[in-house]
């Protein structure tokens, strides 16, 4: 068993999107290689109401696929094709824009005003940019959720784990797509695809990604009983893990557990032309979308 190394550790950034939400990005709009077939990740926590209510009204999406996970609050959705919903705490919607769709998500706070949620974007390969789009919208209900003897939990959002299988498929990416929670102290290893692009990101407490062998990562401050003290190797709060390749991945918990996201999939390796919400493979296919916008012929007949 090969265990990926940390190939870099970074923290989420503070954003504006929409009409005016906070937010922290993980990673998006640089280098589109870096986590092939991923080129996006938001993580739009917030207990300010007024710095989230105004959401992201009407926008377009061509050539890409969304992965919303709501953790706290809820979200309204519509879209040009008539669909509309509402997405409530543990709920999933994946949506494949493909063609061309336009759409708004309207985030709404919980009881105390607290909103939680990740939203994930996914290439499309060229011979599906322009494929019919649609949604897979999952409630929390019918993600797997795998308790372990350690108090380990495991959500299968997308992709295997353990012989159970997330209810969301057809993904171009093929991706697995995991929410795991780990108690103080506890190490685990996850098998991992060798070759398939893959991060981890903490939101919750702190934990070590490194092997025991060959330390890495960054010196954290913690607090423990009053005292301050150092614990090396350790990555916390809004922190994205990149990893190397190997065949699995082994975190240790830092003192206060931790809760991370561990993303994978398989790079599509083609060119990327991109602009906002939409990405094409190539300039002139990107002119075209904008031109469709301009025109009224972005939404295509099915």
């Amino acid at each position: 068993m090969s265990i990926r190394p940390v190939k870099s550790l970074s923290k989420a950034t503070p954003t504006l999107e929409g009409a005016g939400v906070h937010l922290h990005r993980a990673f998006g709009f640089d280098d589109p290689t870096m986590l092939d077939p991923f080129l996006l990740f938001d993580d739009f926590r917030n207990e300010v109401p007024e710095d989230y209510l105004r959401g992201f009204p009407w926008h377009p999406h061509r050539g890409i696929e969304t992965i919303t996970y709501v953790l706290s609050g809820t979200v309204e959705h519509s879209d040009s094709l008539g669909n509309k919903g509402t997405l409530g705490a543990g709920d999933v919607q994946w949506m494949t824009a493909g063609s061309g769709i336009m759409h708004q998500e309207m985030p709404k706070g919980n009881a105390n005003g607290q909103m939680h949620g990740f939203q994930l974007w996914a290439n499309l390969p060229a011979d599906l940019k322009m494929t019919e789009p649609r949604y897979q919208d999952v409630p929390s209900v019918e993600i797997p959720e795998i308790g372990e003897d350690d108090g380990t939990i495991v959500r299968v959002i997308i992709g295997n784990f353990r012989g159970r299988k997330g209810p969301v498929d057809g993904i171009a990416a093929d991706p697995q797509y995991l929410d795991i929670s780990i108690l103080p102290g506890v190490k685990k290893t996850f098998p991992m695809h060798t070759y398939r692009k893959t991060f981890a990101y903490i939101f919750d407490g702190s934990g070590s990604f490194s092997d025991a062998s060959a330390p890495t990562g960054v010196l954290l401050e913690k607090e423990l009983d009053g005292v301050e003290v150092n614990i090396r190797d350790l990555s916390g709060n809004r922190t994205l893990v990149q990893f190397d390749s190997g065949d699995s991945v082994s975190v240790q918990a830092g003192p206060q557990g931790v809760r991370f996201l561990l993303v994978s999939g398989a790079p599509i390796k083609e060119p990327v032309a991109w602009h906002g919400p939409i990405v094409m493979n190539t300039r002139t296919e990107l002119q075209k979308a904008f031109q469709d916008l301009r025109d009224g012929s972005f939404i295509q007949a099915s």
